[in-house]
């Protein structure tokens, strides 16, 4: 049940004294349930009303965070089963599995690759989470110099071993850092409890087809006092994959729906096993394993092993993480205003376009590619792309006036022309009149702006 407004609303001490910068306690109910404040920011809570506050607004989902306190990672944290019915928070976390038994060079090589791997799109650089050390080679001593090697690198770990020996080695001389203890099982789970007890780490539970199983060995992880737990129900490729979407839907809606109390964890997935077939080529196993990750982040996985590090495999990876995390109820944006692109003068061209991020960042990189030298006016639609602002109103005769005057493009430029998308020619007659700028219906598609601009400067 999706807690309200109101449910906060009845436990706050509701005097309205304004010491949270909110005009009333139904004001900052609502920024609460937003996650755009805390508890802390209201100073009268205190005693039992703070604490059933603390219970009704706890997530669904438990946030887990690992990594080192620089470069920590949160997993978790949601609350619904559907986006649209609020929003999902701390995307999906990727990780690459790197095993311990390959030579220094080439382990080390594979470590920096990971940790530098990223590309920026619409704004946002978009990178990698952290690694799964795995101990391939069954040596705990192996495993601790290995994980030693990356703990100087300050890089968010997982340490993959059923060996409970393996992993207290590895714990030694990174415990500090919070790895995630990859994985207690049925038969190592006191000793696998004990050391996330002992190095304050969060644990993953394995129980591989199993549900049943796993809710009692969750039970029993709770019981001991391990609090950080994250649930790994197994990854079955290829004809599994059906079971497997079937157990994180299951637990999920355990979790949201139920408030199951031994499912109210993080889930993890495995893409990497998709690997071991052996059917195909690297081509075939990297789209693969592409394939499942996707699939498993559409399906409440909150964190993953991948074992392809290539950049054409990861880039979907990542902007579909990027998508599906973005709040559907507020479109990305950039700040309105004037923005330059080249050795502009007064003489440069004037373009106008919206602040919808994924509009604006398109026209930037057109405008960049094609070596354009231009004033880009960006007007405030909400977050609405050219067309979709049009139609709401949103981009229109008097706002395109205010952003001019707003901007003071007209001191900058000599001539008043205006450049707007072609979308926008049935509002060009408008815009001129509202304006009082002359105004030039550019291409549908600004990958034509710099040729457009050729023509222009060519008559």
């Amino acid at each position: 049940m999706q807690v309200t407004a109101m449910d906060v609303y009845r436990l706050l001490p509701k005097s309205n004294c304004g010491k949270c910068n909110e005009a009333s306690c139904m004001a900052f109910a609502t920024k609460l349930i937003e996650k755009e404040l805390t508890l802390d920011d209201c100073p009268q809570l205190s005693g039992d009303e703070r604490q059933e506050l603390e219970e009704l607004l706890a997530p669904a989902v438990k946030e887990i965070s690992f990594g080192p306190e620089n470069r920590k990672v949160t997993i978790g944290g949601d609350q619904v089963l559907y986006r649209y019915e609020l929003t999902y928070y701390n995307p999906t976390a990727l990780v690459i599995d790197l095993p311990d038994d390959l030579p220094e060079d080439e382990f080390m090589g594979r470590a920096e690759d990971i940790q530098t791997l990223s590309f920026e799109r619409t704004g946002e650089t978009l990178t990698l989470d952290g690694i799964a050390l795995r101990n391939k080679s069954g040596s705990p001593e192996k495993f601790a110099e290995a994980a030693e090697r990356l703990g100087g690198m300050g890089y968010p770990l997982l340490l993959c071993s059923f060996n409970p020996e393996a992993m207290e080695a590895a714990l030694r001389v990174v415990g500090d850092q919070r790895p995630i203890i990859y994985a207690a099982t049925e038969e190592n789970l006191d000793e696998m409890a004990e050391l996330a007890l002992k190095y304050e780490c969060p644990v993953v539970l394995f129980a591989p087809g199993d549900l049943e199983g796993m809710k009692r060995l969750s039970w029993k992880l709770r019981s001991m006092g391990v609090a950080d737990i994250i649930l790994d129900p197994g990854t079955f490729t290829g004809e599994g994959i059906g079971d497997t979407i079937d157990n994180f839907v299951m637990i999920r809606r355990l979790a949201v729906e139920e408030r199951d109390a031994d499912f109210r964890f993080p889930i993890l997935g495995v893409p990497a096993l998709s690997r071991l077939s052996g059917e195909g080529d690297a081509v075939e196993e990297n789209i693969r394993e592409a394939t499942v990750a996707a699939t498993l982040m559409n399906r409440y996985a909150d964190i993953l092993i991948l074992g392809g590090t290539e950049i054409w495999e990861l880039m979907p990876l990542l902007t579909l993480r990027q998508g599906l995390y973005t709040d559907p109820r507020k479109p990305q944006t950039v700040d309105p205003g004037v923005y330059e692109f080249g050795e502009v003068d007064e003489d440069s061209p004037v373009i106008l376009t919206t602040n919808f991020s994924l509009t604006y960042y398109t026209v930037e990189g057109d405008l960049k590619s094609g070596d354009v030298t231009a004033y880009l006016l960006v007007l405030d639609t909400e977050g609405r792309a050219v067309d979709v602002s049009l139609a709401g109103g949103q981009l229109n005769g008097p706002a395109v006036a205010d952003l001019i005057k707003d901007t003071g493009i007209e001191e900058r430029v000599k001539n008043k022309v205006l450049i707007i998308p072609g979308l926008v020619a049935p509002a060009s007659g408008e815009i001129e009149d509202d304006t009082g700028w002359r105004v030039l219906v550019g291409p549908r598609d600004s990958s034509g702006i710099p040729d457009f601009l050729e023509k222009l400067a060519s008559e």
